[in-house]
C-alpha cells in the first residue's frame, strides 16, 4: 500500500482528450490511483459512478473502500471491542426425506449493528443457502475478492459426504466462509448477507429474487467483444504471475502432503500388526515376558501417536491448503472482471481517438467507464493486501500446528521407548547377579 498523500480521483469537469494518458501508458496512469480513497468522496460523489452491470457505487455507504484500508491488520489484533458482528456455524444435522437426504447446519449471529432488527440470530442453512449466498456477493460486489466455499461435489465411492469426518470438516469451512465476510468492511453490509444470518425462511426470499438477477459483465462483453487487452498494469501482472507461482507450489505440497498420508497409513497398518506379535511371543518366553510385553505396548503407543498425527494433518493441514487453491481461482475471476473494465476504457477511449472530431473535451461515458476502472482498481488493490496478511496469518498457524503436533509425536514415541529400557535392564541385571 503506498504510503504517501492519495491522490483524488479526476473529477468530471471537461478536458480535452491530449490531457487523458493511456491506461497503459509510462506516466501515472488513471487506472491504477492510490487505494487509499479517503480523500476522493468528494471528487466522486458529484458523479453518477456505476459497475459494469449497472450496480450504482453507494460512496456514502459506511463500507466504502476506504474503510477497508483502515482495517487491514490480522484476525488475532481484532478484539471483542473493535469487531460488531459475530457469527459461528455449527450443530450439523441430517435430514431424511422421500425426494433427498440433506445436511443443516445452525448458524448463529450477534451484533451491536442498527442494519439489523435484533442483537441475535438463530437459523438453520444448508450449503446450497451458503453457494446462493456467495453467488450474490459476486453479482453485487464484482470489484471485491469473495472468500471461497468448500468444493460442493465430492467422488461417491470414495468419500461419503454424510460421514461424521466429512460434515465436521465442511462445517469448519463453511464458518470460516462466514467468518471472513463479517470481517469484510464491504461485504459484511451486504443486504444479502444480512438477509442470510437474518431470515427464517430464506427461500421466499430467493424466490422474490429471481425477477432480480443481475446480469454481471453482460454490458462489458458486448462493449468490448472485439477489442483485445493491450496488456494488464504492472502491479495487477505481478499480481497474475505471483498466483501461477502460488498455485503451483501449494499443488506440489498438497500432492506430497497426500502421499505422506498413504504412506503413513500403509505404515500404521503394519505396527497394528506388529506389536501383537511380541505379546503373543512373550507367553513363551518366561524371562523375556515382560520386556516384550513392554514392547508390544511401545508400538501400540506409537500407532496412537502416528494414527493423530495422521489425522491431524488430513483435517487440519490439507484443507487449509485446498481452500487456499479456490482463493487464487477467485481471485483469478476478479483480475479477469478488471481486465474487463479496463479493456471497455480502452475501447471507448480509442473510439473516441479515431473519430478525430473536434471536442472541447471527453464525452462523460469515457469518464465514468474511467471512474469504475479506477473504482475496481482500488477495491481489487486494498482486498489483495488483505488477503496477503490473512495468508501469512494462515499459514503461520497452519506451519506451527504442524510443527506442534510433528513434535507431540516424536516425543510419545520417545517416551513409549524410553520406558522399555528400565525392563530390559532390569532383566539384565538380574541376569548379572545370577552368574
Amino acid at each position: 500500500m503506498s504510503a504517501g498523500t492519495p491522490k483524488s480521483l479526476p473529477t468530471s469537469g471537461q478536458k480535452s482528450l491530449q490531457d487523458i494518458n493511456h491506461p497503459l501508458s509510462a506516466e501515472d496512469s488513471v487506472l491504477t490511483p492510490s487505494p487509499d480513497l479517503g480523500n476522493t468522496t468528494s471528487s466522486i460523489g458529484e458523479k453518477d459512478l456505476s459497475l459494469p452491470n449497472g450496480t450504482p457505487v453507494d460512496t456514502s455507504s459506511p463500507a466504502s473502500s476506504s474503510s477497508l484500508l483502515n482495517r487491514l491488520q490480522l484476525d488475532d489484533d481484532l478484539d471483542g471491542e473493535t469487531r460488531d458482528l459475530f457469527v459461528t456455524v455449527d450443530d450439523p444435522k441430517k435430514h431424511v426425506s422421500t425426494m433427498e437426504t440433506y445436511i443443516t447446519y445452525r448458524v448463529s449471529t450477534k451484533t451491536t449493528r442498527t442494519e439489523f432488527d435484533l442483537p441475535e440470530y438463530s437459523v438453520r442453512r444448508r450449503y446450497q443457502d451458503f453457494d446462493w449466498l456467495r453467488n450474490k456477493l459476486e453479482e453485487s460486489q464484482p470489484t471485491h475478492l469473495i472468500p471461497p466455499l468448500p468444493e460442493k461435489f465430492v467422488m461417491k465411492g470414495v468419500v461419503d459426504r454424510f460421514s461424521e469426518e466429512f460434515v465436521e470438516t465442511r462445517r469448519k469451512a463453511l464458518d470460516k466462509f462466514l467468518k471472513r465476510v463479517a470481517d469484510h468492511p464491504v461485504l459484511s453490509f451486504n443486504e444479502h448477507f444480512n438477509v442470510f444470518l437474518s431470515a427464517k425462511d430464506l427461500n421466499a426470499y430467493k424466490r422474490q429474487g429471481l425477477a432480480l438477477l443481475t446480469k454481471m459483465g453482460e454490458s462489458v462483453k458486448y462493449v468490448t467483444g472485439g477489442y483485445k487487452l493491450r496488456g494488464r498494469p504492472p502491479e495487477f501482472a505481478a499480481m497474475g504471475e505471483y498466483l501461477d507461482v502460488f498455485t503451483q507450489k501449494l499443488g506440489t505440497i498438497d500432492r506430497i502432503a497426500q502421499r505422506i498420508i498413504k504412506e503413513q497409513s500403509e505404515y500404521l497398518v503394519e505396527l497394528r500388526e506388529y506389536g501383537p506379535v511380541y505379546s503373543s511371543w512373550a507367553s513363551s518366553e518366561g524371562d523375556l515376558q515382560e520386556p516384550m510385553e513392554g514392547v508390544s505396548g511401545c508400538v501400540a503407543s506409537c500407532s496412537t501417536a502416528l494414527e493423530e498425527l495422521t489425522e491431524d494433518m488430513s483435517e487440519d493441514f490439507l484443507p487449509v491448503l485446498r481452500e487456499y487453491v479456490l482463493y487464487i481461482e477467485s481471485m483469478k475471476n476478479v483480475l479477469k472482471k478488471r481486465d474487463q473494465v479496463q479493456a471497455e476504457y480502452e475501447a471507448k477511449l480509442e473510439a473516441v481517438a479515431f473519430r478525430k472530431e473536434e471536442r472541447t473535451g471527453v464525452p462523460t461515458d469515457v469518464e465514468k467507464c474511467q471512474d469504475r476502472a479506477e473504482c475496481f482498481n482500488a477495491d481489487l488493490k486494498a482486498d489483495w493486501d488483505r488477503w496477503q496478511n490473512n495468508k501469512r496469518q494462515d499459514f503461520r498457524q497452519l506451519l506451527t500446528g504442524t510443527a506442534d503436533k510433528n513434535i507431540q509425536y516424536y516425543e510419545k514415541c520417545l517416551a513409549a521407548w524410553e520406558s522399555i529400557i528400565p525392563l530390559l535392564q532390569d532383566k539384565q541385571d538380574s541376569k548379572t547377579d545370577t552368574n
